[in-house]
């Protein structure tokens, strides 16, 4: 089955459901490197006239990637909630634009859809809106998650605390912890990405991170940024973790390449649970754009598409954190600054349509065409929308994984700016330990004194 639509006195046609995707796409370098992408904006403006035409059933027949060759496929369609799809079963993806921008979509409409729709079908409404628009729809859609914090809800953000350091020094990471501590961040979670990669090195960041946590009963979790499978061993020790991390993307092959499947995931999931350490949101998952195309397990769908089949994963284990690092994997994929921002607008909008708890890692490496600026700008726009995390990185800049992102001092800018809350739990620690005052602005540095001479007195972690 093919399309057309025409432009002009040109008429184009697409010959099936992932070329039409990849051709409404906007502009960007990993589908100009896959040779997806349009070859024009006319043809783009074509791609989606034609895909606005499209039933949103044909999702559910069409399959972009064959169900008998792919376990995300099967899970998508295993997994589809056929009554909460039922009240647009009858739309196409241009009808669907126009309900998600309509007064009938309130969040309590979209917390009811989300099961009912596909990651194909909310990244083919997505090629159809202009920023504003998934601006505007995400920020209808809630979703809260809790461990020991409360992460969601509205008129709030929250702040991944991020102190990697490239030697995994104990000293170096609580230096930068209590840093973001004593500016208020870290409700989201306080997570290492660590420079080694072994059980060991994981289990030593493990006890340090709880033995902070635990000596000033502060209200967030921790996580080690490692393998499942190290998670999973550092579990059979009796390790304190909190929560369960790993990097998802959105075809079995492309999972494949990070070493996991999602028989391994559901025996991660199952061991974090047994632990009783929070809820049952007790997963951390990681995604970003290219990550199929950089493995060469696409299919031949667009990187935008394969994204959004991602946060299918994700969802099958109700996490607590998703995070989009966006801009991480390079100008191969997101060539500048503007790619960027539309790449992140619509990771959190597609994210939260589906569901998912939906954080930005809002960042660039050095040799693309952004900078700060953009991400300011992303910043702003991701928060408006409703973001339920962003990252909190010393300075901005990662030390050990040499990139770009936010900083604790841009946490505080936009909680001023938009009037955004910390979560209600860690808001209460921080006016208990004298950081904040009672509204949640800070306190000069010497008001917390107490909790930085304690922690650095070399207690923590065997810093002595």
């Amino acid at each position: 089955m093919g399309f057309q639509a025409a432009v002009g006195a040109l008429n184009y046609r697409f010959a099936d459901l992932r070329e039409l995707l990849a051709k409404a796409s906007p502009a960007r370098s990993g589908d100009q490197l896959a040779g997806l992408a349009a070859a024009s904006a006319q043809e783009r403006v074509a791609a989606c006239r034609a895909l606005a035409e499209v039933p949103l059933g044909l999702f559910l027949n069409q399959l972009l990637i064959p169900y008998e060759v792919d376990q995300v496929s099967r899970l998508i369609i295993d997994s589809h909630d056929a009554v909460a799809f039922a009240p647009i079963a009858q739309l196409s993806v241009g009808a669907l634009r126009d309900w998600l921008l309509s007064d009938a979509a309130t969040p309590a409409a979209l917390s009811a859809l989300a099961p009912g729709l596909t990651p194909e079908m909310v990244a083919a409404v997505s090629k159809l809106m202009r920023n504003q628009d998934l601006m505007l729809v995400a920020s209808r859609c809630r979703v809260v998650t809790r461990f020991r914090s409360t992460l969601g809800l509205t008129g709030h953000l929250a702040v991944r605390l991020q102190p990697n350091h490239p030697t995994d020094s104990p000293a170096g990471i609580v230096a930068s912890i209590l840093d973001g501590l004593m500016y208020g961040a870290g409700d989201a979670v306080i997570g290492i990405n660590p420079a080694a990669d072994s059980v060991a090195a994981m289990t030593r960041l493990l006890y340090l991170l709880d033995e902070l946590i635990q000596r000033h009963q502060i209200p967030t979790q921790s996580c080690v940024l490692t393998h499942v499978t190290n998670t999973l061993q550092a579990i059979e020790q009796g390790a304190p973790v909190d929560l369960v991390f790993q990097s998802v993307a959105g075809s079995e092959a492309a999972n494949r390449s990070f070493g996991i499947d999602l028989a391994l995931l559901d025996e991660a999931h199952a061991a974090a649970l047994s632990l009783r350490r929070g809820g049952e949101h007790v997963m951390y998952f990681e995604t970003g754009q290219g990550s199929a195309l950089s493995a060469n397990a696409h299919h031949g769908v667009d990187q935008q598409t394969m994204e959004a089949r991602a946060y299918a994963v994700a969802r099958r284990y109700k996490p607590l954190l998703v995070n989009t690092v966006v801009g991480f994997i390079g100008p191969e994929y997101l060539f500048d600054g503007k790619q960027i921002i539309r790449a992140g607008l619509e990771d959190h909008f597609c994210g939260k349509l589906l569901g998912l708890p939906m954080g930005c890692d809002i960042c660039y490496t050095n040799h693309a065409e952004a900078d700060q600026d953009d991400m300011d700008n992303l910043l702003v726009l991701l928060a408006s929308a409703g973001l339920n995390f962003m990252m909190g990185v010393p300075g901005a800049d990662d030390v050990m994984l040499n990139y770009q992102s936010t900083s604790f001092h841009d946490a505080l800018f936009v909680r001023k700016l938009l009037g955004l809350k910390r979560a209600p739990e860690f808001e209460l620690w921080l006016h208990g330990m004298g950081i904040t005052d009672g509204q949640g602005s800070l306190l000069p540095a010497s008001s917390g004194a107490a909790l930085l001479a304690d922690s650095l007195s070399g207690k923590i972690g065997g810093m002595a």
